[in-house]
């Protein structure tokens, strides 16, 4: 869908053409023209003064009952034995937004084997955590896990449910959204409770320029994932419960199965869980350069980042890649050489507690964001940062 243009009122004034984010119109004579990039944003539609723009009638989704819904719910993402970190993060958010509203705040854990996963997440804030431990749960599936929370949601009713915007969150949860006919808010960085009640679900759009908050009235339950890093964990110790949960074993279903699951092997920490990230862009010429930083992230026992353009030439894997469209990260010391500061990479990483930024362009973007900025010819500076820091930790 897109705007509509009331070719009687248009005027082909331009206005409209000027304020358009994603450049989906144009004015080529007597009337404006909407090309499908149209993200029906509603900024044309503000500024017309004549009124000759308008966005197509939508419907409200499926009937509910609102009443019907209650309490806060973190989907507790589980991986070869261990709860995911963010889900700690979510469960944090959930215990915050459930007391707003004085409902009941819960943990989901799917998986096999779970053992004392669950008692760990009663630490953090949940009132209850519903368990389901079944074999074909052991490793992910788009289809059983979807199934597993669709069904556990149409029994238990959550107004609210959260999940991590990790490759497991992005890949299944909106299949979720779509079976119960409800809305989803993906990337979120912030979240809170409206006058009315309503989840507020804050995320960066049109590349980072624009904070947006989206709401979901019409759909239960209101769905959002939230990138990792962005949530502070916080150690709540609740007296709360544990719900084991049998489903139905149609549930478990699934036309895929896993024979083996071989995890990526890294010389240096994990991207999404490291406190410190060194990254490389395109300025490091070619794949050979892009040793330093994998050097460096070892001396700082740290993990390795790429700008696109680096992924992209093949220098470091796609897993490895920061940015609007790889990994939304947020380390307490962020260092970025070679890296001119596109606003795709900014936004995946603008969240870091401390920026370094080297480059030889004085005028590079990367220096709008960064704590500290050296400009130097990174072949220079990078070298002899190495050995000093090899020096102090002789």
């Amino acid at each position: 869908m897109k705007a509509l243009i009331d070719l009687e009122k248009c005027t082909a004034c331009g206005v409209c053409q000027d304020v358009c984010p994603v450049g989906a119109i144009s004015v080529p004579e007597t009337h404006a023209l909407v090309s499908d990039d149209c993200t029906l944003c509603g900024m044309c539609v503000d500024t017309c003064e004549f009124q000759a723009i308008r966005l197509p009638e939508v419907g409200t989704g499926a009937v509910f009952d609102a009443a019907a819904y209650r309490g806060v719910w973190a989907f507790a993402e589980w991986r070869r034995g261990t709860v995911h970190r963010v889900s700690y993060e979510l469960l944090s958010a959930a215990r915050r937004l459930a007391d707003k509203k004085g409902v009941e705040c819960a943990a989901v854990l799917l998986g096999e084997n779970l053992g004392a996963a669950a008692e760990e997440l009663l630490r953090y804030g949940a009132d209850v955590v519903y368990v389901v431990d079944h074999p074909a749960l052991k490793d992910f599936t788009d289809e059983a896990y979807s199934r597993c929370l669709v069904e556990l949601v149409r029994d238990k009713k959550p107004e609210i449910l959260l999940a991590g915007a990790t490759s497991m969150g992005r890949s299944f949860i909106p299949s979720v959204a779509a079976m119960l006919q409800t809305g989803l808010t993906a990337d979120c960085t912030d979240l809170d409770i409206s006058d009315e009640g309503l989840l507020l679900q804050t995320r960066p759009a049109f590349g980072g320029n624009v904070m947006a908050t989206i709401i979901c009235p019409h759909g239960r339950p209101q769905m959002a994932t939230v990138r990792p890093r962005v949530m502070r964990p916080e150690v709540q110790p609740r007296n709360g419960r544990i719900e084991r949960v049998v489903l139905p074993e149609d549930v478990f279903r699934t036309r895929v199965q896993i024979l083996e699951v071989i995890p990526e092997e890294d010389t240096t920490a994990k991207l999404s869980e490291a406190d410190v990230i060194i990254s490389g862009g395109r300025g490091l010429q070619k794949a050979e350069n892009f040793r330093m930083v994998e050097e460096l992230a070892r001396l700082f026992k740290g993990a390795v980042g790429a700008s696109r353009s680096a992924v992209e030439e093949g220098w470091a894997p796609v897993s490895h890649q920061v940015g609007q469209t790889g990994q939304t990260v947020s380390p307490t010391l962020y260092m970025a050489i070679g890296i001119s500061g596109a606003i795709q990479h900014i936004v995946g990483m603008q969240g870091s507690k401390i920026i370094v930024a080297v480059n030889k362009d004085p005028d590079a973007p990367i220096f709008d964001v960064a704590t500290c900025g050296v400009v130097a010819d990174i072949f220079e500076f990078v070298p002899a940062f190495i050995e000093r820091i090899k020096r102090a930790g002789a």
